[in-house]
């Protein structure tokens, strides 16, 4: 049930998770009201099929940015050596 001061106020949405850079939770401040981001950006209740959804994508989005983090580490490593010249 909504509270009086959102009933006249509207809520007041702080993100409550990130899940990736677009996609995120948030949680009223007053009555504790979640909601979610859809595939359009707009806030959606957060049901428990958006909070599965959420969490899917929260796993690849990890995957995803430490892999690329894994290969552009290795790519300026294997840069550095090839840079590399010897001082005699």
């Amino acid at each position: 049930m909504k509270s009086i001061y959102c009933s006249f106020f509207g809520h007041q949405y702080e993100v409550s998770k990130k899940i990736t850079y677009h996609v995120k939770e948030y949680k009223c401040s007053h009555c504790n009201a979640q909601m979610t981001t859809n595939g359009n950006g707009k806030l959606t209740p957060l049901t428990p099929k958006y909070k599965e959804i959420n969490s899917v994508l929260e796993r690849i989005h990890y995957r995803r940015t430490s892999r690329i983090k894994q290969e552009e580490t290795i790519r300026s490593t294997e840069e550095a050596l090839l840079n590399f010249t010897p001082h005699f």
